[in-house]
């Protein structure tokens, strides 16, 4: 696929009144890229995938179709020492997770994604294609992190490398109730956020069995990622974290690469050409939602915590610590308002491999179920959540003449105060309000467009 080609689809849509959607992630939860009641047309960005690094810049050109894999794997080409702060999941395509605003796990040292973002092309409304400097700080900064869907088609981003030490050292340490989690947990949550940046330590919460025949127990799994070597890593955690007891046993020095074979759950003993590989390994049916944590859990909390999940059974959670220079950047900067006062981030899961509406039923009500229990424990006035986690229960806009209003329910959770600019932005260069979703930015006044 050429730009050109984008551009006819842009004009196309217009001239006959279709209804375009955009798909250039393959991480959009709800399917709002690639799903609707209505007709439409999917533009598909799956081919626009070039990569171009330049190590002696310490940057790259990445077009929206490119997966995560395939860009850690070109940079790593040129450099041992170089990488990129994006997702674990190698198979999400840049597009639709830089747009969102892209988070992994080096983003206690370097930030998101979109922190390191320094150009991009983008196809507007009316066909043009614009670089930073045509398109002007206002639309850059609304598709750095707000979705390049409200604004136009993203065709590439421009990148900044950042270094990596050629050793990193990754571990996976389990505990469940029984071996102490409780303890291991609750000064978790004090540490991660505050640790060494170079360290970033993600805890899972799951429902296992227990023990004793026909008993569960809640397991807990802190996945790490130091950016050091193993004497240096384990020599901080017995300072700093004691209670996980971590041994020099745990931990696996590995290249940066393939350190993300590991987050991925791949063998680390995989050649890393399967990175190039653009299929999900797994695919499976799926609820997600969020929440961020601006103050520790007590541990009374915690145990009425672990009730739920037993009781429950199929929740998951991920917690993803902040601080480091995620505290340091401020809130204004990119539209993703997550910055310093943030703990941890938390994504809600459900899996399910069986089809049909009861099972799918059941799975997804206790993904909220276990949502509305962690209620006094996240943020609130807004209860923000992240858009790449895009959660269709916040709100779904119909884009008549309430459009702003349907649009400031679900906004204001995912971009706080600057969702009045990306609303100011979105008026100014889609009037129309062309290009839209269920969760789009909206335009001011009444829209003349209809899903």
């Amino acid at each position: 696929m050429h730009v050109s080609h984008v551009q006819a689809a842009v004009a196309c849509a217009q001239r006959h009144n279709l209804h375009m959607k955009i798909r250039s992630g393959g991480h959009d939860y709800e399917g709002a890229s690639y799903v609707a009641e209505v007709s439409f047309f999917l533009l598909d960005m799956f081919n626009v995938r070039s990569i171009n690094v330049d190590i002696e810049t310490e940057t790259a050109w990445v077009q929206a179709g490119a997966t995560l894999g395939e860009v850690y794997y070109r940079i790593a080409e040129k450099s041992k020492t170089h990488g990129f702060p994006a997702g674990v999941c190698p198979t999400v395509g840049v597009g639709g997770h830089i747009s969102g605003g892209g988070y992994g796990n080096m983003m206690r040292k370097y930030g998101i994604s979109v922190d390191n973002v320094i150009d991009a092309e983008i196809v507007d409304v009316q066909g043009r294609l614009l670089d930073r400097k045509s398109m002007g700080e206002d639309l850059f900064w609304a598709i750095t992190g707000a979705g390049g869907a409200s604004f136009g088609v993203v065709i590439s981003y421009k990148i900044k490398l950042v270094r990596v030490p050629e050793r990193v050292t990754v571990f996976e340490v389990k505990r469940t109730l029984e071996q102490n989690a409780t303890n291991a947990v609750y000064n978790w949550q004090h540490v991660a956020p505050s640790i060494d940046n170079e360290l970033f330590i993600r805890l899972i919460l799951e429902v296992v069995n227990g023990t004793q025949n026909g008993t569960k127990t809640v397991r807990a799994t802190f996945v790490a990622l130091f950016l050091g070597d193993s004497k240096s890593l384990v020599s901080l955690m017995n300072e700093r974290f004691p209670q996980l007891g971590l041994k020099q046993s745990d931990c696996i020095e590995t290249s940066w690469l393939q350190s993300v074979l590991f987050w991925d759950t791949i063998n680390i003993a995989t050649p890393v050409e399967i990175l190039l590989e653009r299929q999900p390994h797994s695919l499976k049916y799926l609820k997600r939602k969020s929440d961020y944590v601006k103050e520790p859990i007590s541990k009374e909390g915690w145990e009425e915590i672990w009730k739920k999940m037993i009781e429950l059974e199929n929740g998951i959670m991920y917690f993803n610590p902040y601080g480091g220079r995620m505290a340091e950047i401020p809130s204004t900067t990119t539209p993703l308002p997550h910055r310093a006062g943030n703990l941890w981030k938390i994504q809600y899961q459900a899996n399910w491999h069986q089809p049909g509406k009861d099972v799918e039923d059941h799975y997804i009500n206790t993904v909220r179920e276990l949502h509305k229990f962690m209620t006094p424990f996240v943020s609130k006035n807004p209860r923000q959540a992240f858009i790449n986690y895009k959660d269709l229960d916040l709100g779904i806009n119909h884009h008549d003449m309430n459009n702003y209003y349907e649009g400031r329910v679900y906004g204001v959770k995912y971009f706080n105060d600057n969702f009045n600019r990306l609303v100011q932005i979105k008026t100014k260069v889609d009037p129309e309000n062309f290009f839209r979703n269920e969760q789009s930015i909206p335009v001011l006044g009444m829209c003349s467009a209809k899903l």
